[in-house]
């Protein structure tokens, strides 16, 4: 074994030579050879599962005989190996064929040999193969050898779980549906069958070097016609997407160009140019400073936006590298695939063109995944172990509801998919067909839809003519694209366009939600722990001039409408409440006295905090409506940060507890009849729509895509058949069950295709 001090830099030149591998085969000779080298074994082995024939197969050597690679297996959990695979923890000896397990196979062409060290192959939870290396003398492998096995033993994880994914690794005849998907997260529902197109950055910024400049004119003379070029472009890209997004969503465009144009980007470019480096260099440390203000953010919304802003950085430099932008060819039925895919990637591809996308990280939450929603295709979110280098060209089925992708489908799943996309079809033109109706229970009660909009609008001609009003809109926007905070009169035409868009119906404004958790670029705040910081309503309070313009800007707008409702994120406690709404009738005062006709709307708080659940009774004795932000607090709840892949599958909005607070709300709100709207994800969700009618749930709010799935299930339920569902849902323990149980009860009503492929 390498010295101490060298151990990481082994470890580290190992998986290098691993990620560099042509293909599965390629990774496990470089693993066993490597290893054995490093680790100074005899004998240094790769067995890899076979759950179908349940056998562990031997894949690759580097001390046994290599003809018996491939032909020698061992019956699954028999042996050193199987125990291995069996306990999913490494095994140590120093007298291996001593142990009661031991099993000696003879084609292997093995001596008697004493050491064995062995650690399994784990990928979520499964236990893939196993890493072996073995020793002629009696030893126990030392603790830092054992951790370089097992370190490297992940590493191939990922590699076999692509192999297996892109048909490398050996596929058994009887082959089944689910050992040939990629898992990730549902990003937007529908089914999708086309060709990868892989999308990926146009320029490395990061390797940029710093440099000396041929002279601060000469060098920003560059960076002008760079600039120029990067905003034409956009401004093609604008025309080209035209009515394929949302109003909001084009406006984004603009946010872009005005980033291009912000003294914050200029200036700081000319700033590093002035004091010496070259322009390339002085945008790639711009662009990271800009990028790590968004970095820092837990918000998803505003953490996307990091990727915008290195997205310009990029676009930039490819114009200040060439002029001739690379040309992308679109297969007529595209598979967006990549790393990280950015909003102005998906409006480069023909929107009749677009199938689905794919994206390696990122959740049902992430800006992408949105525009996906509000577009009409599906995504799947976080395929961690998606091979992007090895995907262009290639087949894909794209299942949203499950968040499974098939690469290269053998027929018999094409064949599938096929007909669940028919199925898909036909239920869409089913669904169609309820635009307009009423959303009403079979025993007649109105459970009004709206929507949720603002920051990464949803406002599609659906979500305007379906949609009963607003129920959530995001006042962000206008703060985000601005290097500076926007002033009360671009406020009010900002909120004034989406109250008319809407007239006569209500329209709910969120008051500004930033802080420790998602700063604006001009206002940072950093913070060991955001999610629990100085965020929401409290920086309203430390700084009421900023809260006090918003809401000036809100009452103006509604003039002559007065179809505006306000509603207080993040409360904790009803101090809060009591000193906001003092400042709001401050700010309506004022504005009577300067001569405007502003009346006082109704104002309403989110529930997003424990601790606003069980003080629910007295929140609404001050408001006048209460509002659940399901999505804060599930995390809140279930302490799981819902964007940490590691943590990723813990966060489930329909777990018993989460329940159960939405019950307490209803009934505390209940005893001062007002009325209770959910706002979150979950109000979407055609599984959660029969318990959210059972609790009693007056209205429900969600993006534009969700309408008419909701409503079809609202319009097939009864409230009588909703309590049931709810009590025994009660009952239950785990999310799963619920789930399940839920499932269930949507295909006795002949739904299931609401929430799985197919009709």
């Amino acid at each position: 074994m390498p010295a101490e001090a060298s151990i990481l830099d082994t470890l580290r030149r190992i998986v290098q030579e691993v990620s560099a591998a042509r293909d599965l085969n390629d990774a496990l000779e470089t693993i066993v050879r490597r290893v054995k080298g490093s680790i100074r074994a005899d004998v240094c082995s790769v067995y890899l599962t076979d759950f179908n024939t349940r056998e562990h197969v031997l894949m690759a050597t580097d001390g046994l005989r290599p003809e018996a690679v491939g032909k020698v297996r061992l019956p699954m959990f028999r042996g050193l190996v199987g125990l291995v695979c069996e306990r999913a923890e490494p095994l140590n000896l120093d007298d291996a064929p001593a142990h009661e397990r031991y099993l000696r196979v003879v084609e292997t062409g093995e001596t008697q040999y004493h050491g064995f060290l062995g650690a399994p192959i784990i990928q979520n939870r499964k236990v893939l193969g196993v890493l072996v290396v073995r020793q002629v003398e009696r030893r126990c492998f030392e603790d830092d050898e054992v951790n370089l096995l097992l370190t490297l033993a992940a590493q191939l994880a990922g590699a076999i779980t692509h192999a297996q994914a892109s048909g490398e690794m050996f596929q058994p005849s009887d082959v089944t549906l689910h050992n040939r998907f990629l898992q990730g997260r549902p990003g937007a529902n529908g089914v999708a069958i086309g060709d990868a197109v892989v999308v990926y950055p146009p320029a490395d910024l990061g390797l940029v070097p710093d440099r000396k400049g041929e002279g601060p004119e000469l060098e920003l003379k560059g960076f002008e016609a760079a600039l120029e070029r990067a905003e034409q472009e956009l401004l093609a890209l604008k025309g080209h997407v035209g009515d394929s997004l949302p109003e909001e969503d084009r406006a984004l465009f603009d946010a872009w160009i005005m980033m291009l144009r912000s003294d914050t980007l200029v200036d700081r470019v000319g700033e590093l140019v002035g004091e010496g480096n070259w322009a390339p260099g002085a945008l790639r440390q711009t662009i990271d400073e800009h990028a790590r203000v968004f970095d820092a953010m837990d918000d998803i919304y505003l953490r996307e936006r990091a990727a915008d802003v290195r997205d310009l950085g990029r676009r930039i430099l490819m114009h200040m590298q060439t002029d001739k932008p690379r040309i992308t060819r679109y297969a007529d039925r595209t598979i967006l695939v990549g790393e990280e895919i950015g909003a102005v990637q998906l409006a480069e591809v023909p929107p009749e063109k677009l199938a689905g996308v794919i994206s390696t990280s990122g959740s049902s939450s992430s800006h992408v995944a949105i525009l996906a929603r509000a577009m009409g295709i599906p995504a799947v979110m976080g395929v961690v172990d998606l091979p992007v280098s090895r995907m262009e060209g290639r087949q894909v089925i794209l299942d949203g509801y499950q968040g499974r992708v098939y690469v290269s489908p053998p027929p018999a799943v094409l064949q599938e998919y096929e007909r669940l996309a028919e199925e898909e079809q036909a239920l869409t033109d089913e669904l169609n067909g309820l635009r307009n109706q009423p959303s009403e229970t079979t025993d007649g009660f109105h459970m009004p839809l709206y929507l949720n909009t603002g920051l990464v609008s949803e406002m599609s001609p659906l979500g305007i003519e379906e949609a009963e009003g607003v129920g959530l809109y995001r006042t962000e926007f206008p703060f985000m694209v601005r290097d500076r905070f926007p002033g009360e009169t671009v406020q009010m035409a900002n909120y004034r366009q989406v109250l008319e868009t809407f007239h006569p119906r209500p329209v709910v404004l969120r008051t500004l939600d930033v802080g420790g958790d998602k700063p604006l670029p001009y206002f940072p705040v950093e913070e060991s722990n955001p999610f629990l910081g100085w965020r929401g309503v409290r920086i309203s309070l430390d700084h009421p001039e900023i809260f006090l313009t918003q809401v000036r800007a809100m009452l103006r707008a509604a003039v002559g409408l007065n179809n505006l409702q306000i509603m207080l994120p993040m409360i904790s406690t009803v101090g809060e409440v009591d000193e906001l709404l003092m400042l709001m009738r401050r700010a309506h005062d004022e504005l009577v006295e300067e001569g405007y006709a502003v009346e006082m709307p109704r104002i309403g708080v989110m529930i997003e905090v424990p601790a606003a659940v069980w003080q629910a009774e007295a929140l609404a004795r001050r408001v006048e409506f209460l509002s659940v932000g399901t999505n804060d607090l599930t995390q809140y709840l279930l302490a799981v940060d819902r964007n940490n892949s590691r943590v990723g599958e813990i966060y489930d909005d329909l777990h018993p507890a989460v329940l159960r607070a939405l019950v307490t709300v209803v009934e505390g709100a209940r005893e001062y009849g007002r009325p209770v709207s959910v706002c979150g994800e979950l109000a979407g969700n055609p599984l959660a729509v029969p318990l959210l009618l059972g609790m009693g749930v007056d209205s429900l709010s969600m993006s534009a895509g969700s309408l008419l799935r909701v409503k079809s299930v609202v319009r097939n339920t009864s409230r009588a058949r909703a309590r049931q569902l709810l009590q025994a849902a009660l009952r239950m323990e785990e999310a799963y069950q619920v789930k399940r149980f839920m499932g269930a009860a949507l295909e006795d009503l002949g739904l299931g295709g609401l929430v799985r492929p197919g009709k």
